[in-house]
């Protein structure tokens, strides 16, 4: 099991950035892929982008391309999402995930630990 744990969430303006990172501890957190979700008031659980156990390989949604940008210090066991041009449609609680083993996925059931979430909020 990995404990995940979310900060760096707040309020910022349309066209802002925010860098949300995701300190993990307990199973070996440079061996397991990783990923970031959202949940907007009223919606589902989307995918918003993913990275292998070595970083080599990212994955992102095509509403997020282009402008978030997923990476990881394995030494220091933290994932980050770097989001820039913010949009009030990116208003959402991120939650960090990690998957059982080194691949990453897009689908929240692939995932089998998730952090708590942080808070963000992007106004007009």
């Amino acid at each position: 099991q990995v404990q995940l744990v979310e900060s760096g969430g707040g309020l910022v303006q349309a066209g802002g950035s925010l860098r949300l990172s995701c300190a993990g501890s307990g199973r070996t957190f440079s061996t397991v892929g990783m990923g970031w979700f959202r949940q907007a008031p009223g919606k589902e659980r989307e995918f918003v982008a993913a990275i292998s156990w070595s970083g080599s390989m990212t994955s992102y949604a095509d509403s997020v391309k282009g402008r978030f940008t997923i990476s990881r210090d394995n030494a220091k066991n933290t994932v980050f999402l770097q989001m820039n041009s913010l949009k009030p449609e990116d208003t959402a609680v991120y939650y960090c995930a990690a998957t059982p083993g080194r691949t990453m996925a897009t689908k929240s059931y692939a995932y089998s630990d998730w952090g708590q979430g942080t808070q963000v909020t992007v106004s007009s």
